[in-house]
Order: structure tokens, then C-alpha cells, then sequence
């Protein structure tokens, strides 16, 4: 296992995936609003972020149910907060852009995805 992943791998899991963790810290009513703002429902299906109705990139419903994220990384809140930040340091081959997250966004933005049906 590369470094940077087993590192990533014993950070604190999202609620849903069955593995004890803390929830994430932000806030997820401006995190809903920071989804839009970024324009991520361009490319995401994301339930009640208006307007993210995008099918390049895959459904974020349920995605704090999911066990791994990008096929790699396990779900945590930090790994989550990490991927949105800077995708192409995880997955080289990522249409995701970096979109210039801040730390503090993208923790509003887990709060709100970790939830989101």
C-alpha cells in the first residue's frame, strides 16, 4: 500500500459505513451551498443542491454510505475533504477538477454530502 493511502486509511470513517468514527465538522446547510457555488452538480447528481442534475461524474446520493471513494480511498470525513481538494493527487486520471476547495469548505461540503439521500 503506498504511503499517502494507508496514512489517509486510519482517519475517522463517515457515519454509514459501518466503522465507529466522528462526523464531520462542518456545516452542512452552506456546505450544500458551497456545492452549487463550485458548480460541482455540473458533472454530480447531488440531491437538494439546485441545479446538480450532471452525469459526468458519478451520483453523490448515499456517497456516506459508500465504503470507498474514487474506487480507492476508504470513506472517511479527511479522505472525503481530501479528494474534493485536490483529486488528481489520489487519482491521476480524474476528470475532477481542482476547483480551489478551502479546508474549511471542503469540510462544510462532507457535512452536507455525508447526509445527503
Amino acid at each position: 500500500m503506498k504511503p499517502w493511502l494507508a496514512a489517509l486509511a486510519t482517519a475517522a470513517w463517515l457515519p454509514g459505513c459501518g466503522a465507529p468514527g466522528h462526523p464531520p465538522t462542518g456545516d452542512p446547510e452552506n456546505g450544500r451551498l458551497l456545492l452549487r457555488q463550485f458548480g460541482c452538480g455540473h458533472c454530480h447528481r447531488i440531491p437538494g443542491v439546485a441545479d446538480a442534475q450532471g452525469t459526468a461524474g458519478p451520483p453523490l446520493a448515499k456517497v456516506g454510505e459508500r465504503a470507498y471513494l474514487a474506487g480507492v480511498l476508504p470513506n472517511t470525513a479527511a479522505n472525503m475533504a481530501a479528494f474534493i481538494r485536490d483529486p488528481r493527487r489520489f487519482d491521476p486520471r480524474t476528470t475532477m477538477p481542482d476547483l480551489g476547495v478551502t479546508e474549511a469548505h471542503a469540510r462544510d461540503m462532507v457535512a452536507y454530502l455525508a447526509e445527503a439521500k
